[in-house]
């Protein structure tokens, strides 16, 4: 992005990466500001506390940000190999688009081409797998990468990795949606898996590169990770995990959800409100069967 050359995608880019500006809020301001985004920086706090969704502190936030020193921010990125992707642009997932709350921007690391996005599956679960768990990950991305999918999961330590590792060794493409920025993977334990992914596949984030991970941004990254894929397999959860949100998620976009039988009490959960059980002896026939009545949806 040259220090020149602030068109709308810039400005579109430089307020997204305000914590408090999602893509209902930006929709708001492109609205109240018949599209100028422009103006939109350039309004006094007062105006800009007009438009719906906008507090005090966004007002003020909004108000201070200086566009040159934005713009040098985003061409340092750029030259560390993150790719900048908004709703507007063809690069964009398509899934994603379609969302109330999808992310108005992308930052992504990776050698994948947007086509890439087809056949994507989510595999999720527990940090703390049983041996029985992680042994079901890694044969099931491993399969799912030999099939031409993509594993999409969110670096986390245990399922996560299992997964991320299962799709590696089969040299298949895997995303890995963090918590935090691009430039700041979380867990610090997983850079070198967050390097090999990067060669092969994509870490995408909706955080500015350099973000540190939280709570809440780790829940709400589940979004994004359903978000890009046509199926979400939860191999082993507790009913309070983490990867229960992914499942919740995935309901609320109509993307089907599966689990194994295990004793795990979030599989259990999952299982009574009517998640699809996968067999453990070829689970793939009904993961692929999903992904084909998926696209013949959308078709």
């Amino acid at each position: 992005m040259k220090r020149n050359d602030l068109d709308a995608e810039f400005f579109h880019i430089a307020l997204s990466m305000s914590p408090n500006i999602g893509a209902k809020t930006l929709d708001n301001l492109r609205q109240h500001f018949n599209d100028d985004l422009a103006a939109v920086i350039a309004a006094s706090p007062r105006e800009l506390q007009r438009v719906r969704g906008i507090g005090a502190k966004t007002a003020a936030e909004i108000s201070r940000m200086d566009p040159h020193r934005v713009a040098g921010q985003i061409a340092s990125w750029q030259r560390s190999g993150v790719a900048i992707e908004t709703m507007q642009q063809s690069q964009y997932p398509a899934s994603l688009r379609e969302l109330d709350d999808g992310p108005p921007t992308l930052f992504r690391r990776g050698s994948f081409q947007p086509a890439d996005w087809r056949n994507t599956v989510a595999i999720v679960g527990t940090r703390a797998p049983s041996q029985d768990a992680q042994f079901i990950t890694l044969e099931l991305s491993m399969k799912l990468a030999r099939a031409d999918c993509t594993v999409v999961s969110g670096l986390a330590l245990g399922i996560d990795t299992a997964a991320h590792t299962g799709c590696l060794s089969a040299e298949g493409a895997t995303i890995a949606v963090l918590g935090s920025g691009v430039l700041n993977v979380y867990p610090p334990g997983n850079q070198a898996l967050a390097e090999r992914i990067r060669e092969s596949g994509a870490l995408v984030s909706e955080l500015h590169p350099y973000a540190s991970a939280n709570a809440q941004r780790l829940v709400s990254r589940n979004r994004i990770i359903s978000g890009l894929s046509r199926a979400v397999i939860v191999v082993e959860s507790d009913a309070q995990g983490g990867a229960m949100y992914t499942a919740r998620f995935a309901r609320e976009q109509n993307r089907p959800v599966y689990t194994f039988d295990l004793p795990a009490s979030g599989n259990q959960s999952l299982i009574k409100s009517g998640a699809i059980v996968l067999k453990r002896d070829d689970p793939l026939e009904f993961v692929l069967g999903a992904l084909n009545a998926a696209a013949a949806a959308t078709n």
